[in-house]
This record gives C-alpha cells, sequence and structure tokens, in this order.
C-alpha cells in the first residue's frame, strides 16, 4: 500500500504520533510519504521529554519514508526545509494525494 500522510501541526504529541504511524507502515512493507504543510513545517524544536519527532523523522527516511516540505509556508517562516525534508510545491502535494492508496491528515 501506498501511505500518504499531510501534517499541518506543530503540536508534538500529534507529530510525533503521525510519524509512529508512518515507521510502523514502513516496517509492514508499505511505502510512505509524508508532506508538512502549514503549522506542519515547524517541525524543528518539537522535541519533548517524551516526543522525540525528530528521532521519528530520521527513523522514517532511514527506512525508505519521504518528507517534503511546503516551500510556500517554509518561506512564511524564513525557514528553509532542513536535512531530512525536501522542498516542495503543490504540485508535490498533488501527486501524493493523487497517488496514494490512503491518505491521512495530522
Amino acid at each position: 500500500m501506498k501511505l500518504g500522510i499531510v501534517i499541518s501541526s506543530n503540536d508534538p504529541e500529534t507529530v510525533w504520533n503521525a510519524f509512529r504511524l508512518g515507521n510502523f507502515a514502513l516496517g509492514k512493507g508499505d511505502a510512505v510519504r509524508v508532506f508538512l504543510l502549514g503549522k506542519g513545517v515547524e517541525y524543528e524544536g518539537l522535541d519533548t521529554e517524551c516526543f522525540a519527532v525528530s528521532t521519528a523523522m530520521q527513523e522514517l527516511v532511514a527506512h525508505g519514508g519521504s518528507i517534503d516540505a511546503c516551500g510556500t509556508c517554509l518561506k512564511l517562516r524564513n525557514a528553509g526545509a532542513g536535512a531530512v525534508c525536501a522542498l516542495s510545491t503543490m504540485q508535490d502535494l498533488y501527486e501524493l494525494t493523487r497517488d496514494s492508496d490512503r491518505l491521512l491528515t495530522f
């Protein structure tokens, strides 16, 4: 299955759970693409004592998943894509939506 995950939250627990699901799906043999949109591009600095967001993101990429970040949303925040994310566009979000067997939003 091709799983698409769109994250538009900057709540550490919500983002961590989205990546936990993505990592679980990768472990089951599914393909996983994540798109960070809106507040979702604010992933840097979300790590807390309970929620290791950056570790979950690194694991997803290390196990074959991909993470895209909305370039317009980053630009509005004067930020860059970072080490684990590719700078992306609405075209990329459209393709993720079109190509996914299941699409989840967080």
